[in-house]
């Protein structure tokens, strides 16, 4: 019987709780930990799981592998754990670059999974094929926007009572590499990136709300703006290629996209998603759910996930570009 450790219970650490229940494994299969004893409660409650304040407490004979959902700037205290233990390890979305090289210094012996969520995105799977198929001809150009309100990521604590107020882990700089590691899988690595980031509204915390940045590949463009300041949650795509286009609009669930040799539009329509209550509507789980699913695959064959710290690496490298570009993320 398989044994699931996760470290971290908050929003991300419940939803990967119930990710590992939905693919199979019982309440009495999972152990999880947080610093907070509400939160522990809550989980205990809400899922069944077992439950450890230290994890001293825990016989890692039972466990086959550990989820990390700390805090982004912590993510090494989940990931010493793992290697303590020699136990595999997926870990939640990377910002902080010295914690990521931290990480690969101290794991060379064992599976790190980094999370990539949105390469696993119905939508964003799709925009792949398309791409690689080459149908239209090269892509020549795309946009990209990616809004949301940092308010209403948690509408039940204060955006100060969690990571996403810190400016080093905030909640628009966190976003930036998050969508730059599909953008990336899509499309590859950019020759340079330039942009610009600033407080722009009032959101509750002291944080640069707006990231707006050209992707240069040479041959093509990129533009990426990523906000925490969007009263409506919005992701909204432009591929431009040249033989056709492609439009997405997170809230739409279709792809639209134009055959410019024969005038006609084409409609790929998302798939309904499993939803949890409290979350905006276009927040499916079942991406999360693959996430993980890929994940458990990795252990036995690494290649069978998509991600590596190597990868994470270099996407936070143009966060940081992006940032210098501007006179620096401590200027």
């Amino acid at each position: 019987m398989s044994g699931y450790y996760v470290k971290g219970l908050g929003s991300m650490g419940k939803r990967r709780v119930r990710c590992l229940l939905a693919l199979g494994a019982k309440p009495e299969q999972i152990w999880g930990n947080d610093i907070r004893e509400d939160r522990r409660k809550e989980a205990k409650d809400k899922y069944g799981i077992n439950i450890v304040k230290d994890e001293s407490e825990l016989d890692f004979n039972k466990i086959d592998a550990i989820v990390v959902s700390l805090p982004p700037d912590r993510h090494k205290i989940g990931t010493d754990i793992a290697v303590k233990y020699n136990k595999p390890v997926f870990v939640e979305a990377s910002v902080v670059l010295s914690e990521v090289k931290a990480i690969m210094d101290n794991t060379k012996n064992i599976f790190v999974a980094p999370s990539c969520t949105f390469i696993f995105h119905p939508m964003i799977k799709e925009v792949k094929k398309i791409v690689e198929s080459g149908k239209f001809g090269k892509v020549c150009n795309f946009t990209y926007h990616s809004g949301q309100y940092l308010p209403d990521w948690h509408p039940w604590e204060n955006v100060n009572d969690f990571y996403v107020s810190n400016r080093e882990t905030g909640g628009a700089r966190e976003i930036v590499p998050y969508e730059l590691t599909w953008i990336t899988d899509v499309f590859g690595f950019p020759k340079e990136i330039k942009g610009y980031f600033r407080k722009t509204g009032e959101i509750g915390c002291d944080i640069e709300d707006s990231y707006v940045s050209t992707l240069d590949y040479g041959n093509m463009l990129g533009g990426l703006l990523v906000d925490v300041m969007s009263r409506y949650p919005a992701r909204n795509l432009i591929i431009n290629f040249q033989d056709g286009q492609i439009q997405w609009k997170w809230d739409d669930e279709k792809l639209s996209v134009f055959d410019a040799k024969t005038g006609n539009t084409e409609y790929i329509k998302q798939q309904k998603q499993p939803h949890e209550e409290g979350y905006a509507d276009m927040i499916g789980e079942q991406m999360y759910i693959d996430e993980i699913a890929a994940f458990l695959d990795g252990i036995n064959d690494n290649k069978k996930y998509p991600n590596t710290l190597q990868k994470d690496a270099a996407v936070l490298k143009l966060l940081n570009s992006l940032e210098e570009s501007d006179g620096g993320f401590y200027k």
